[in-house]
């Protein structure tokens, strides 16, 4: 099938998702016209998923568009940003007009639960893999950065650590069929939620977040670092999921939950959230008063 052929399809699975209010021209032409809105700040962020890194290669690929749209909203989210639109770039290694249709019913639903419309994109031919770059808009000003926590500043985390990694030690993948009761940490895994509405909430109220991607070790390791602070941890206070082992809590990534720092009293995020420590003037890590060997995810290890 020629290459128009198979984004027209695309286009047709889409449907409504291609549209919003941010949107005023969506796919179709050589770029999408998106409207701006005053005294709002646009937080940009763009992820790439590549075949046997971030997702199996012989995975329902309608699963694997529902993860890739919340992985990389999941960054809106550490930010505290309201969605506005995506565009998405698709690299197929053959003419495969039901795969990429299959991929665009599981981005359309996950689209649908975070109001992100995906306003254009790009096919081309190549290895499996899927860019999605998002935007969203904050208050000018009232962005959620990596560099705002200070000493004293509670340490916290939203839902719970190590599903994706249980999964991942499972395996059967490839055996999950969107559509299906997926067992739940597959469902973790395949599924996850950007916290989306959390984030929103945290404006003014967190000084620092970051999304859990790499670990979490290594998410806060990038906390202290931009707010040149140490941190103290507390394992019986980091929330596992059921299956989980600490380590898998600690280094394991792919849970897209957020981490923040705080010195205020929380707003109620509609997820359960946990202090698991605070951060220092001291430029130490400590786990239980031990000192702890930053690992986490990284590409090029």
């Amino acid at each position: 099938m020629a290459e128009f052929d198979i984004i027209r399809r695309v286009l047709d699975v889409l449907g409504a998702q291609t549209d919003g209010e941010c949107v005023r021209l969506g796919p179709g032409d050589d770029g999408a016209l998106t409207r701006g809105r005053l005294r709002q700040d646009l937080v940009s962020s763009i992820d790439t998923l590549v075949a046997d890194v971030h997702f199996p290669r012989k995975a329902d690929a309608a699963l694997v568009g529902y993860r890739a749209i919340m992985v990389s909203a999941s960054d809106l989210a550490a930010m505290g940003a309201k969605p506005a639109f995506a565009l998405v770039a698709l690299s197929l290694p053959r003419s495969d007009a039901r795969w990429a249709e299959r991929l665009a019913h599981g981005m359309a639903e996950a689209c649908g639960e975070i109001d992100l419309p995906i306003a254009g994109g790009n096919l081309t031919q190549g290895d499996y893999s899927i860019s999605v770059s998002v935007h969203g808009h904050v208050p000018h000003g009232s962005g959620l950065l990596r560099s705002g926590a200070r000493n004293g500043d509670s340490i916290y985390v939203t839902g719970s650590l190590g599903a994706a990694s249980v999964a991942l030690k499972m395996g059967e993948l490839e055996r999950c069929v969107y559509g299906t009761e997926l067992e739940a940490a597959h469902a973790r895994y395949f599924r996850p939620r950007a916290r989306i509405e959390a984030g929103m909430a945290l404006r003014g109220v967190a000084s620092a977040a970051i999304d859990v991607s790499d670990g979490l070790l290594q998410d806060i390791s990038h906390l202290c670092e931009a707010s040149e602070l140490g941190v103290r941890l507390y394992s019986d206070a980091i929330p596992r999921y059921p299956d989980a082992g600490l380590q898998e809590a600690l280094l394991g990534g792919d849970d897209y939950e957020l981490v923040f720092a705080s010195a205020r009293t929380l707003p109620e995020l509609g997820v359960p959230v946990a202090c698991i420590g605070e951060f220092t003037e001291h430029r130490r890590f400590l786990l239980d008063g031990r000192p702890v060997t930053l690992e986490g995810f990284d590409h090029f290890r």
